[in-house]
């Protein structure tokens, strides 16, 4: 039997694996401390399961239409003029189960053999696994530890040639936390206006995770790339809804029906109870996002004092989502090495810079998408590496 030789070019999340290793030594009876997986800690708003257990008991258990019930994109209609001031037909939305397709749909459709997509290096592993699926080249944009892994204006203009089709954009960044200022922001905007035909993906599932009383620069509120931008979002980080599988994305108006038509050829339609969920997460009390955003950026703040405490680790200081990416190259190991000393003799789960991109060999990522308690722990038993 021969499989299709696309099949070679798809890669994974190494976190996943990370996970299933820590839970089998954890069923022998090791203690295991993980810091590796990208899910928040917290339950789903109790408000959130209610709407669930009435769209049960109402009946909705059938399909929906491929692009999600008409009450939920409208709700994400709402949800984005009141964040954000900006209006978006329900029309242009797309609901989907959870992001990742989001991401495999932008590749496909604008991915080709004489095409390259650039996407963020480190960075979420499923944009270069999709890219290279689509036939596409995945053409790497260095993040480095100097610019706070923000994007290097300059650095994303030499990379930019006539096969670009698309650019990702992650603002904040998984895996390293940065966050980009509406300044930087600006100045991106400034550089793909100079560059028409090339679209945008901006991933920006962590918006509601910020810190320091800043607030989401949206690429959604530039006209200028309107024709050209995809948005990528959901429910899964802001509202703890890791298990639901559901996303929203903003698509433009002349490629929405390819992405609408690789939905029913995928999985049909999402989830009929989870978006009935949706809509009350959107337009229900938002005080535990809130409340969770606040425990979220204290956990960031004592992390990255601890993490700095240590003689060989240095980290910078995450400005959102819920990682700190430090750089151990004091240790004189990879961070493949020092992931596996760690979760093998230390019991500390975690996941080694290279799962997300080839220019961080030296780094790796902690989730703090744990207690307090827990972050301690795993700490203490990393300074003994």
């Amino acid at each position: 039997m021969h499989v299709s030789k696309r099949l070679f070019e798809l890669e994974t999340e190494s976190a996943f694996a990370i996970l299933a290793k820590a839970n089998k030594l954890q069923s022998e009876g090791k203690d295991i401390v993980n810091l590796g997986i990208g899910q928040p800690d917290f339950p789903t708003p109790q408000n959130i399961l209610e709407a669930a257990k009435k769209a049960i008991s109402d009946g909705h258990h059938g399909y929906t239409p491929s692009n999600g019930i008409l009450p939920l994109r409208e709700a994400v209609s709402e949800y984005i003029y009141n964040n954000y001031q900006i209006s978006v037909s329900p029309d242009r939305i797309l609901i989907t189960p959870g992001g990742k397709p989001v991401i495999f749909f932008a590749a496909l459709i604008l991915g080709d053999k004489n095409k390259e997509i650039i996407y963020p290096d480190p960075g979420f592993p499923i944009y270069r696994s999709m890219i290279k699926y689509s036939g596409a080249k995945a053409v790497p944009l260095v993040l480095d530890e100097k610019d706070n892994f923000e994007i290097n204006i300059d650095k994303l203009e030499d990379i930019i040639t006539e096969k670009t089709s698309l650019i990702i954009v992650n603002n904040p960044n998984n895996p390293t936390g940065s966050f980009m200022h509406l300044e930087k922001i600006n100045k991106l905007i400034n550089l793909l206006e100079k560059y028409p035909n090339v679209a945008i993906l901006s991933d920006e599932i962590y918006s509601k995770i910020i810190f320091e009383n800043n607030s989401m620069p949206t690429l959604l509120k530039y006209e200028s790339i309107k024709d050209r931008l995809i948005i990528l979002e959901g429910w899964s980080k802001t509202y703890c809804m890791t298990g639901w599988r559901l996303g929203w994305s903003v698509w433009p108006e002349k490629i929405y029906d390819f992405a609408n038509k690789l939905c029913v050829n995928d999985h049909s339609c999402p989830n009929s109870i989870s978006q009935y969920a949706g809509i009350e997460a959107l337009r229900g009390n938002q005080d535990e996002v809130i409340k969770i955003s606040k425990e979220f950026e204290k956990r960031k703040n004592f992390i990255y004092e601890k993490l700095n405490s240590l003689e060989r680790i240095k980290c910078f200081k995450p400005g959102g989502a819920f990682y700190a990416f430090p750089n151990i190259s004091n240790t004189k190991m990879t961070g493949k090495e020092f992931a596996d000393l760690a979760l093998e003799k230390h019991g500390v789960a975690i996941v080694p810079g290279t799962s997300f991109g080839d220019s961080v060999n030296d780094f790796v990522r902690l989730s703090y998408a744990n207690s307090i308690e827990n972050i301690e722990k795993a700490i203490y038993r990393l300074s003994k590496i």
